[in-house]
């Protein structure tokens, strides 16, 4: 246990690591794979109605009225990880293939977390109403962002035909009517989900498995593991924590830049960092669909883990900071 301590490893982390070898081995294929898909859809509207049910308005409210963080946000989120990941296709593309790619250019595209960006920022001691705020418009308006840009710079650049328009309506079906829906009726089931505060967090991990799985299964099925050599998975694991680095050093450096003060600046690098795994996969069942999903989401997979890692440690080493101070300016007085 202090191995998998020092590594950051929880139990969902394994958990997924078990899914993908589940897959491997005991695949879901056939009819049996509709159904388990039909299910997963079930849960996932599921998920976002709880997420809706969840969201307090007047943190709504509250985080709204701090509009110009939102927009550094909204920049990193949708146009910064975007033109990078676009920029570095000549390095990218020889080192992971043309399928891993794009699932590497499609994570760029995703909104951010919402759970850990607003849990970071607490343990950090950030603004916690903005952060509630930008991460939950981060999430709504990726809803219609997303297939967009996956349109023109995925499905713009080859000669599949494809529609943005269809997957939008399916995405705003499966995920932001729920998501409404929870809203309107907040005031009758938040007070039952108070007396049960774990199940959003074990109906999240919970769907997030099953779309694993189901994934995983198809891509092993059309052959992923003949496809990704262990070069290859050393490459994106690289990849990607040279990317997230560089992200957080603008997301740290340009607020301070713009002068905003550091409750902000902690809100700004945990929402504009970071992006979904909840959403993204859901995402990309539909977006995707007909292809090999498990090279499309094995990206976002192990960015998500090393960002969870990496804002782990810097929100405690903040939240000591923070505390430290305190301690000498009482000392002080």
């Amino acid at each position: 246990m202090n191995i998998l301590k020092l590594l950051a490893l929880d139990r969902f982390t394994i958990l997924l690591i078990v899914m993908v070898i589940l897959a491997t081995f005991l695949p879901v294929s056939g009819e049996p794979a509709k159904v388990f898909g039909v299910i997963t859809n079930i849960a996932i509207a599921i998920l976002f109605f709880l997420h809706g049910a969840k969201l307090s308005r007047q943190a709504i409210v509250e985080g709204i009225l701090h509009w110009k963080l939102h927009v550094v946000v909204f920049a990193f989120t949708f146009a910064l990880f975007p033109i990078i990941g676009l920029l570095a296709k000549p390095v990218l593309l020889p080192m992971l293939g043309e399928q891993l790619y794009l699932g590497f250019l499609f994570m760029c595209f995703l909104p951010s977390t919402v759970q850990s960006s607003i849990a970071f920022t607490s343990v950090a001691k950030g603004n916690v109403a903005a952060a509630v705020c930008s991460a939950s418009f981060s999430n709504l308006v990726g809803m219609f962002i997303t297939p967009v840009l996956v349109s023109l710079f995925i499905f713009g650049q080859s000669k599949h035909d494809y529609d943005p328009t269809s997957s939008i309506i399916e995405i705003t079906l499966l995920l932001l009517v729920p998501f409404i829906a929870g809203q309107l009726l907040m005031p009758y089931v938040f007070p039952l989900m108070q007396k049960a505060p774990s199940i959003v967090k074990t109906f999240d991990q919970g769907t997030i498995l099953m779309v694993v799985y189901g994934a995983f299964s198809g891509a092993v099925v059309t052959g992923l593991w003949q496809q990704v050599s262990w070069l290859t998975l050393f490459n994106l694991t690289l990849i990607c924590s040279v990317f997230l680095t560089v992200i957080m050093l603008l997301a740290w450096y340009i607020p301070k830049w713009l002068g905003f003060n550091r409750p902000d600046q902690i809100a700004v690098f945990f929402c504009g960092s970071k992006k979904t795994l909840a959403s993204g996969v859901p995402m990309a069942q539909i977006l995707f669909a007909g292809q090999p999903l498990g090279m499309i989401v094995l990206p976002i997979m192990i960015f998500h883990q090393i960002q969870l890692m990496v804002c782990g440690v810097i929100a405690n080493y903040w939240s000591k900071q923070d505390t430290e101070e305190y301690m000498g300016e009482e000392a002080a007085e």
